[in-house]
């Protein structure tokens, strides 16, 4: 397969995860701040939410106050963000469009209808009025695009570059999400018991339905009471989102399948990669929470961070059009 096609395709699923990972991430936000808090908490959530995609600085230039119109307008519908829905919808479409050889019909429809029912739902700004239709709908979008590609794709080079694109920006997308929850309040979930935090004043029920917000940004609320049958605990749902085998959105189980489709496409020159790929899969399949959690979560997961962009810098370099 000619390097270009292949980083076409990468690229067009890596987009379309992105799109699924920022509507879930906005929604979680969302939904969030319609619980009882003040103004500067609200804001706070605003802030970390850019925080993940390294935006604050674009924003605060552009948009100026940090409302939930204004993050709302930036994050969803903004041609000049690269990373908001509406262009990354686009890439995946434009990425799509130059393989459109390589795809079946009904990969390269779905990836089509979406871009023009999106540019229809955002006209006009009316996704304000129910931001949560909106997010539903990319997400739904998002899967079918998986299942298109798996139900009819021949499971070839091409399969796999997709494979490796979306599971690749999926593992990238949990940490950053994870470490914006976590990173905040580290030190008193995982520093103090139940009783001292009550003690200090917390409002369990406002953490209950926090944490309820982050599991099911990551379709994961109802996989944690079946897995754990018990009250939510931060130190659960970091074990679920990170170390799961059996939950499709842990980091684990991104980099099952990116060492597994990496493997299918191994080449000559590819050895140093798929050791990386390995050896950060092996680091999480027999990683224990606790230890995660005593040397510290969020340095844990930005050292996560950063090896998986040693790890696409090396898969760029190794079987598409490498990155400048």
């Amino acid at each position: 397969m000619l390097s270009r096609t292949a980083d076409h395709l990468f690229w067009m699923s890596r987009y379309m995860e992105r799109a699924e990972n920022t509507a879930r991430m906005l929604d979680v936000n969302y939904q969030t701040s319609l619980l009882p808090q003040s103004a500067d908490a609200a804001e706070k959530g605003w802030k970390g939410l850019l925080g993940i995609s390294e935006l604050s600085g674009d924003f605060a230039e552009r948009f100026g106050p940090m409302t939930a119109r204004n993050v709302m307008q930036y994050m969803v519908a903004d041609a000049q963000n690269p990373s908001s829905i509406r262009s990354c919808l686009m890439a995946a479409r434009e990425n799509a469009r130059a393989v459109r050889g390589a795809l079946t019909t009904e990969v390269w429809e779905t990836q089509n209808q979406t871009w023009l029912e999106f540019q229809r739902m955002a006209a006009g700004g009316g996704f304000h009025k129910d931001p949560s239709a909106l997010f539903e709908w990319v997400k739904f979008r998002s899967h079918l695009s998986r299942g298109v590609t798996v139900g009819t794709m021949l499971q070839d080079e091409a399969f796999h570059f997709l494979r490796i694109g979306s599971f690749l920006e999926r593992a990238d997308n949990t940490a950053r999400l994870l470490d914006v929850k976590f990173h905040a309040v580290e030190s008193e979930f995982f520093g103090a018991t139940q009783s001292q935090a009550q003690g200090n004043g917390r409002d369990v029920e406002f953490d209950f339905y926090h944490w309820s917000a982050v599991l099911r940004s990551m379709s994961g609320f109802e996989v944690y009471r079946k897995a754990y049958r018990n009250v939510i605990k931060p130190e659960k749902v970091a074990e679920l989102l990170i170390l799961r085998l059996d939950m499709p959105r842990s980091l684990a189980a991104c980099m099952h399948e990116v060492q597994t489709n990496l493997t299918r496409v191994a080449n000559e020159q590819s050895g140093e990669t798929l050791r990386r790929a390995g050896r950060l899969y092996a680091d999480l399949q027999y990683g224990r929470i606790d230890e995660i959690l005593s040397t510290g979560l969020h340095a844990f997961l930005t050292q996560f961070l950063d090896r998986v962009n040693t790890l696409g810098i090396g898969i760029s370099r190794d079987f598409l059009v490498p990155v400048q």
